[in-house]
């Protein structure tokens, strides 16, 4: 039971009448015996709540940054109309509105009430409660119960670099032979013949065809498909991190986890991969497995990305390099693209990946991209103040760190995209698709 504003007023009105009475003792009794009496009774002919029940219904996946609604069934099988306010509580960073809704069901009568859902996280979001408080005609006294309806939203990473993937699909119909430029290099499949022209390679130069046309003629290539990529992303403590500007609203002033800006070029790249041809396989590795993509078809692979991406949280703990490599290489059997987001941080990668590279990188083609912080590139420019000259010597000395790794990493024959939150998805698909321009893939 609970009383309400109405019954409070109520009581305060009674509490003017007694100190206004000739006799308050008798005052006193006959109120509170006649506000007793009204409060029962009101309660007594509140509708039951104990009683309803709840279905439902509505969407089950939503990206973040757009909305969802999720529809609420209540049934009312009782003989007495229960009107009053319905809470459907959801986690906070769910995004519940309204809060309260105003209920009204009427007996052997169900109602459908929509809350909709405007994520802040990536993740599952669960429903928490629903809390009916059913009022009676007087307004007085109110039956409340509260119950346990489940529901579960997955909120999917937006995928906000898909605004690159026209260019790239573009260069990528060039690089497949579809546009007049193709292409040659060591790895590429033959396509056709055609006349030599100034500015060819000579080591494409095709001698019995010239000698049979008498003609200098050259081959042409185009890459090949159906390589493998596996795309590792690194969940440890440096991938929580946050940089940039957050570009979904309501995510926080303090930007994006270095992580989610690593996911958006994982699913640009795994997208451009797979229209490309080639196997798409991704893991989430710190100390152990966190999720992984296997075998999933080219039409399937950003649907199977986004949904094990979606519920991946940085953990706070440094890295295990070692097994994340003996994870790629159990899992890599043949020679592959393997794709490491990761920060360049020194301290971390002497200690951590650099020792253990070489067994991974004779193996497969390796290439780490990296999201750089561009704070980092303002406190560089400060000069105004001793304070700001010393975080311009500690940014100076990180960035120089960043070029000294960067230098290493190539030293063993892998590639390195190191960029800022906003250009590292198509930073990453432009090394991709000049590998296989090169024919190293």
């Amino acid at each position: 039971m609970a009383l309400t504003g109405r019954a409070g007023l109520l009581a305060a009105l009674a509490a003017i009448v007694v100190l206004l009475a000739p006799e308050p003792g008798l005052a006193v009794l006959a109120a509170l015996l006649v506000l007793v009496v009204l409060v029962a009774a009101d309660l007594l002919l509140a509708g039951a709540v104990r009683g309803l029940r709840f279905e439902r219904d509505g969407e089950r996946r939503v990206r973040l940054g757009q909305s969802a609604a999720i529809g609420l069934i209540v049934d009312n099988p009782g003989r007495r109309r229960v009107r009053g306010v319905l809470r459907d509580a959801w986690q906070p960073s769910a995004g519940a509105a309204p809060r309260r809704t105003a209920l009204d069901v009427p007996p052997r009568e169900r109602r459908r009430l929509v809350t909709t859902l405007t994520p802040t996280r990536r993740g599952d979001r669960e429903a928490v409660a629903v809390t009916v408080r059913s009022v009676g005609p007087l307004g007085l006294a109110a039956r409340q119960r509260t119950f346990h309806v489940p529901w579960t939203v997955r909120v999917l990473p937006p995928f906000l670099s898909r605004r690159h993937l026209p260019a790239r699909l573009a260069r990528l119909r060039e690089l497949d032979g579809r546009h007049p430029a193709l292409v040659r290099g060591q790895g590429t499949e033959f396509d056709s013949l055609r006349e030599y022209v100034v500015g060819d390679d000579v080591r494409s130069i095709d001698w019995r065809a010239s000698a049979r046309r008498s003609d200098v003629v050259v081959r042409t290539w185009r890459p090949e498909r159906d390589r493998r990529v596996l795309i590792v992303l690194d969940t440890g403590r440096t991938s929580a991190g946050r940089v940039g500007v957050a570009p979904v609203p309501g995510s926080g002033p303090s930007g994006w986890p270095r992580l989610d800006w690593s996911m958006d070029a994982a699913l640009l790249l795994a997208a451009l991969a797979a229209r490309a041809g080639d196997r798409v396989d991704f893991l989430a590795y710190d100390r152990a497995v966190r999720a992984q993509v296997s075998g999933a078809s080219r039409t399937e692979v950003l649907s199977s990305l986004v949904n094990v991406m979606a519920p991946i949280e940085a953990e706070l703990v440094e890295a295990d390099a070692a097994g994340m490599v003996a994870a790629v290489l159990s899992r890599a059997r043949r020679r592959c693209l393997v794709v490491l987001l990761t920060d360049l941080n020194a301290a971390a990668m002497r200690e951590g990946l650099l020792p253990v590279l070489p067994s991974l990188s004779s193996r497969h083609m390796v290439l780490v991209a990296s999201v750089a912080d561009p704070r980092v590139a303002g406190m560089a420019a400060g000069r105004g103040t001793a304070e700001a000259v010393y975080d311009a010597a500690a940014a100076e000395r990180l960035r120089g760190e960043r070029r000294e790794i960067t230098a290493v990493l190539r030293r063993h024959g892998v590639e390195v995209v190191d960029a800022l939150p906003e250009d590292v998805a198509p930073a990453l698909a432009d090394a991709y698709l000049a590998l296989k321009a090169a024919g190293r893939l």
